[in-house]
């Protein structure tokens, strides 16, 4: 998760507030300094940090809110609210359209990691079912279009530029005319840059611009000079008409929420942020979500996104209809663990799930980073192959003896192996609960109308069929509320598709 140090601190606060038992003004002023002092640490401009400050005040009245429950509630939602008006641009970003040639341009100073997120972009969209292409028009810097080149072979996507042609107007025109003749839907502009904000590369990118008249103007910045940005982004802006913003390198460093907060100020919308160095580690920005997830929340609309992306919805009936019986074997989990690898960096797919399973929680906690959490979630499936289908499908317990046979096959500890069997209980337990309680036989559509109607109900029968310690574990009852009101915003299709999601991964979620 990217600014997780912000995020901890974040929550930190929050969660001193709800473990406290007298809320008054003294607990709501300290609560404030805490979080204003982690927005000034991550980089946030001071004049920012004050008005949200003053805003939260004026939000929040304790004497409004008569109870300790309601006063936390009320501080929270407020909190929230402000952290997300901070990132919330002005402009709304170009809306690409499906079917014709989107031609988009991007600019920004050298090194800001431009080439890389345009493949990142193709990528993203490639994965969509869009027909992306990428030119090069970048003849200033040595290397960028081997680096573009090679970047399209490996992800299979057509490109365009040359060698020996030196003027970038003329690649930039031919390469967009021949891709738009050839119905490309994503044309995507590389442009030069500079190590400063130089006179020459603006009536540079005026002239590309004029040539290949884009659709949108993404400006790519990188996060680590922080709230420096916003002179970067306004200098872009007036030369050029900058529809969106792209921020790179948002994981290595401390002063991303500087970036981010300065760009919104400057009234443009971020369209995407790069958090690594592979082609997946990029995603979309919406506030909303990007705050839910900083304060620990999850993002139930990025997770049923990146769902769908994945096809994980696909022949998901015979699966589901298990589920609805409270049945999950080892064989069942070994399909969900191979669709969760497919949608993306695990730590990011992790961030969007509110209330892990306790045993996931602890596999991507065991350290390593991503690679790491990768591999032990590879390691979850070599055992599984050196299960017979009998383990798999439950038909005979995996016994002291099997448990061994299984972690020499898949070369593994025996540690590893009662992991494992720890995390299949808990996910078959969770899916048990949810068969005898009905919830499951509603039917999708059914279910998601019932969770859009009357998020309370769905939340008694919750309170009923599940653990304490799994309600715990998922924020309490108050976090399991907020999720809902998110889903209250989703169309009854949409949230039947996430009712079928849940059922089929065995996850801990409100429904």
């Amino acid at each position: 998760m990217v600014l997780a140090d912000l995020g901890s601190k974040l929550q930190g606060a929050l969660a001193k507030l709800n473990r406290t038992t007298v809320v008054d003004d003294e607990v709501f002023n300290a609560l404030l300094k805490e979080i204003c002092g982690a927005l000034l640490e991550s980089d946030v401009q001071v004049k920012l940090v004050r008005q949200l400050r003053d805003n939260v005040k004026l939000a929040v009245n304790l004497e409004d809110a008569s109870s300790g429950a309601n006063r936390r509630r009320l501080i929270q939602k407020s909190v929230v609210d402000q952290l997300v008006k901070m990132l919330e641009p002005e402009a709304q970003p170009y809306k690409m359209k499906k079917g014709q040639s989107n031609v988009i341009m991007f600019v920004g100073l050298q090194g800001s990691g431009k080439t890389t997120s345009i493949a990142k972009f193709a990528h993203h969209y490639q994965r969509k079912g869009w027909k992306t292409c990428m030119v090069c028009a970048d003849t200033f810097r040595a290397g960028a279009f081997d680096q573009l080149k090679q970047n399209s072979t490996k992800l299979r996507i057509p490109f365009y530029g040359s060698y020996t042609e030196a003027d970038p107007v003329r690649i930039a025109e031919e390469g967009v005319a021949q891709f738009r003749a050839e119905n490309y839907e994503l044309i995507l502009v590389d442009t030069s840059g500079r190590h400063k904000q130089e006179t020459d590369l603006f009536a540079e990118m005026k002239e590309v611009s004029a040539a290949v008249q884009p659709d949108d103007v993404v400006f790519v910045m990188d996060s680590t000079i922080g709230q420096a940005v916003f002179d970067q982004a306004s200098a872009f802006r007036d030369t050029v008409d900058v529809g969106s913003v792209i921020i790179t390198k948002l994981d290595g460093h401390a002063k991303g929420g500087g970036a981010l907060s300065a760009v919104a100020a400057t009234g443009s919308p971020v369209i995407f942020y790069g958090t690594g160095e592979h082609f997946a580690d990029f995603e979309s920005f919406n506030a909303q979500s990007f705050v839910s997830r900083l304060m620990g929340m999850g993002d139930i609309r990025g997770l049923m996104e990146e769902v769908k992306t994945s096809g994980m919805l696909d022949n998901q009936e015979e699966m589901v209809e298990k589920f609805q019986k409270g049945v999950f074997t080892l064989r069942d989990m070994y399909k969900q663990f191979q669709s969760v690898m497919k949608m993306g960096p695990l730590s990011k797919v992790m961030s969007m799930i509110p209330g892990l399973p306790q045993g996931m929680s602890e596999m991507m906690n065991m350290g390593g980073g991503e690679e790491e959490a990768s591999k032990r979630l590879r390691r979850f499936l070599f055992m599984m192959d050196s299960m017979t289908d009998a383990e798999l499908d439950g038909v005979v317990p995996l016994s002291d003896s099997r448990q061994t046979r299984v972690a020499r096959g898949s070369g593994c500890q025996l540690y590893e192996v009662e992991f494992l069997l720890k995390c299949h209980k808990q996910f078959a337990t969770v899916v048990s609960r949810m068969g005898k309680s009905g919830l499951m036989k509603t039917g999708d559509a059914a279910l998601g109308k019932q969770m859009s109607r009357n998020p309370n109900a769905v939340m008694q029968q919750l309170s009923k069929v599940m653990d304490p310690k799994m309600m715990a574990q998922m924020g309490g009852p108050q976090n399991m509320m907020r999720m809902m009101k998110q889903m209250q915003g989703m169309d009854p299709s949409a949230l039947g598709d996430m009712a079928k999601m849940a059922q089929g991964m065995g996850m801990k979620m409100p429904f």
